[in-house]
């Protein structure tokens, strides 16, 4: 999520390394190259003028401020900056009595709708809600059949029409909803561009006809200005409540994300971070603020850990590490865990640093159903002290699971690195992943978990070097 401009944020930071004082000279050599990377990004120009001038007003503003360097006062500035522009924290749904309360999603063809509704209907039933999806995109093939298998593997209930006519489809859906007890009706509405008189002339009747209590524009955030631009007509016609954010776990450069509650003034109340149903979370400015700048999440991660990992299992867990007695089972536990959380990599870049040690080590490893063949393959013994497992052993366990000699030496070498991580985060003093599912993380035990990791990455680049050269020595 946004590496190229957290890289960019990074370079700007060290450039400023060095320096006795903020001045305005360097000030404006940091703001050139912060107006540069925003722009890279596909940040609104105006947008971006008008964030550049903040941060150097305020920063040239603390000079005061001697007992720090210059670095740390910027990346504070800037990061105040951004969770002013992202901001405030908005995430809430306004429910109404009596029920049901009508959510309407609008946005362009392929910004996800569809998949957002469902994703917004399972995280309702967790906060106790008995949603009803409405199939009211009634214009791209296949749409009403998408929805209905959604709401089949959510088990959540879906209605829909064989119609044409949009508006007449909402209204049916409330007299629905009212009958089933349904208390939230998610409205799913066709695509559109908002250059499109006829179609934007629909979604206008359609929120006339039912008045929803709230209309969230769906937006691809890898779309960057375009879909800031869009997002400003629709609210021109519909006045918007919201903006929810998709695709934010791809190649996005952050234009979208940082523009568009600055252009169109509606907060953004959600962002879609992955492909599965459960990948919805609400927007936190502060919380993505110090994202983009390299900073972690750990509040996210913390929130995370504890809706995925049991306390007891993870006490468990710690009291394995400390007896060295933690083998294949536990690391094939632990790691279907662990993706339902968004894989370990993911994991850990939520972490303050993280991310940029993590570039070179891949901690997710093979498929689960590969790794869960390979290691039921192995021996009780073997899986136990993976140290016995030599060529002819991973010769009879591929036979076994079905796969290559290559794949077994790279579930080993990976269960090895893991192991070393989670080594790392539960031993020592800071006890880190006891506190991260009791919720009690700190900057010490931080501090040690980066270094940790930074450890392994050179552990690894050790590695790397020494078998190259010893590839180089044979030739």
């Amino acid at each position: 999520m946004f590496e190229s401009l957290t890289e960019k944020f990074n370079n700007v930071f060290r450039s400023l390394s060095g320096r006795g004082r903020i001045t305005e000279a360097n000030i404006s050599d940091a703001m050139r190259d912060v107006r540069k990377a925003l722009l890279e990004a596909d940040v609104n120009y105006q947008v971006v003028k008008s964030f550049c001038k903040d941060v150097t007003a305020a920063a040239l503003g603390a000079e005061v401020i001697k007992s720090l360097h210059p670095g740390q006062v910027m990346v504070k500035i800037v990061s105040d900056e951004l969770t002013k522009l992202m901001g405030p924290v908005d995430t809430r749904i306004y429910f109404v009595s009596p029920d049901p309360t009508i959510i309407m999603l609008a946005g362009l063809q392929g910004c996800g709708k569809t998949t957002t509704a469902a994703k917004l209907a399972k995280y309702l039933v967790a906060k106790g809600k008995k949603p009803l999806m409405v199939a009211d995109d009634l214009q791209r093939p296949a749409a009403i059949d998408q929805l209905k298998v959604l709401g089949e593997q959510l088990g959540i209930d879906v209605y829909s029409e064989d119609s044409k006519d949009a508006v007449k489809v909402a209204r049916h859906a409330v007299k629905h909803a009212k009958s089933g007890a349904h208390d939230v009706i998610i409205l799913d509405t066709a695509g559109r561009l908002h250059i499109d008189e006829d179609m934007m002339s629909e979604i206008a009747s359609v929120a006339k006809a039912v008045t929803p209590h709230q209309i969230y524009l769906v937006c691809d955030s890898m779309t960057g200005q375009d879909a800031v631009n869009s997002a400003k007509q629709f609210n021109e016609r519909l006045e918007l409540d919201g903006v929810i954010l998709t695709k934010l776990d791809g190649d996005a450069r952050g234009g979208a994300a940082l523009s568009v509650k600055a252009v169109t003034g509606k907060p953004i109340k959600f962002i879609g971070v992955g492909e599965k149903l459960d990948t919805i979370e609400e927007f936190h400015p502060d919380r993505m603020a110090s994202r983009i700048l390299g900073m972690g999440d750990v509040v996210t991660l913390v929130e995370k850990a504890q809706e995925h990992f049991d306390a007891e299992e993870a006490a468990k867990l710690q009291k394995k590490m400390a007896k060295g007695s933690f083998g294949f089972d536990d690391f094939l536990k632990q790691m279907q865990t662990v993706k339902k959380m968004g894989g370990m990599k993911d994991m850990l870049k939520m972490m303050p640093g993280m991310g940029s040690q993590l570039k070179d080590i891949d901690l997710d490893g093979a498929e689960i159903g590969q790794m869960e063949a390979i290691v039921h393959s192995m021996t009780l013994s073997e899986r136990r002290n993976p140290d016995l497992i030599d060529s002819s052993r991973r010769r009879r366990i591929a036979a076994g699971a079905g796969s290559q000699p290559h794949d077994v030496s790279s579930l080993v070498k990976t269960f090895m690195r893991s192991r070393d991580m989670m080594k790392a985060l539960s031993g020592g003093s800071f006890g880190g992943l006891k506190a991260l599912f009791s919720g009690g993380l700190n900057m010490g035990s931080l501090s040690q978990m980066m270094s940790a990791g930074k450890k392994i990455k050179q552990r690894s680049k050790r590695k790397r070097i020494v078998k190259r050269r010893g590839k180089i020595k044979r030739r």
